[in-house]
């Protein structure tokens, strides 16, 4: 698997409120971590897949994607626009892509081995992953650190009870990245945002390689009350205040990759992670709440 290797640097970081060394924990300047702005919106958002209200057209997108391992360019712009408003996170990305591709339609299907686009929302014990592919088939989970399991009270609750087959419960360790200084975490592959919408809207003709597409859109709305398994043990506000920060990740992953010169892993994010692994939240960028 590829890898570029991660600057450290000297001394002891402060990861999610826990100091580890720079030995535990390939290192990305937190400098060179992307910061993006979510926009408040008055107005009411139908969850077409389409971007066409004046709130998503007027807001500003997020720089393009680069390469996940190694940050460089990538041969398609895919980009990223948040808004917000009392009930709702909304999630709009711009996908360009000349021949537009899928195949998974049964939900929770592997669809990262399609074409997809994908967000992780971070919390202080727990963090959410979503999925969607072309066809709108959704994967998603939720992964909660083992260290903060008891201590947070989240093994309490009855939505997350391990012992319950549907939540198609399972330890994981990461993806290209196994020495995470959190250790192990929980993955409640089951588990779904409660209330969520969902929806994509296809400029072109869906798995028709005889003509060239534009690409693909995608529209999101999380309900804020859904997040508060994220920061269980010590709740910060939903919705967030202005001027509130939160760390999400924004990705895409491709089952083509472009011929050289460029060095592409197929796996490509509003900010890069060094290593094939898009669950550290600590490369996760910034998104500040703005109104």
């Amino acid at each position: 698997m590829n890898r570029v290797t991660s600057a450290l640097i000297l001394g002891s970081i402060l990861l999610f409120g826990r100091a580890v060394t720079a030995q535990e924990f390939p290192w990305i300047a937190d400098e060179k971590i992307t910061r993006i702005d979510a926009l408040w919106t008055d107005e009411k958002i139908e969850i077409d897949g389409k971007l066409n209200e004046k709130s998503w057209v007027e807001a500003k997108p997020s720089p393009r994607f680069v390469d996940l391992i190694s940050g460089e360019p990538t041969a398609y712009s895919t980009t990223v626009k948040l808004l917000w408003d009392d009930k709702y996170l909304y999630v709009g990305y711009e996908i360009e892509e000349p021949n537009v591709r899928g195949k998974f339609t049964q939900r929770d299907s592997p669809i990262y081995e399609d074409n997809d686009v994908e967000i992780f929302i971070a919390g202080e014990n727990a963090y959410y992953e979503f999925e969607i592919n072309s066809l709108g088939t959704i994967y998603e989970g939720l992964f909660v650190w083992q260290k903060d399991f008891e201590s947070s009270g989240l093994a309490k609750l009855k939505e997350l009870d391990r012992t319950n087959p549907v939540l198609r419960f399972q330890e994981f360790n990461g993806v290209g990245f196994t020495k995470h200084p959190r250790g192990k975490r929980w993955a409640f592959l089951g588990w779904d945002f409660p209330e969520a919408k969902t929806a994509v809207a296809v400029q072109g003709t869906l798995n028709d390689d005889k003509d060239k597409d534009r690409g693909w859109t995608v529209e999101l709305a999380f309900p804020w009350e859904g997040m508060k398994l994220l920061n269980y043990s010590n709740p910060r506000p939903l919705p967030p205040k202005p001027a509130d920060q939160w760390r999400m990740d924004f990705s895409r992953f491709n089952q083509y990759k472009v011929q050289p010169p460029l060095n592409d892993s197929g796996g490509w994010a509003l900010s890069y992670h060094g290593i094939w692994d898009s669950h550290i939240p600590e490369y996760f960028p910034y998104v500040t709440f703005r109104k």
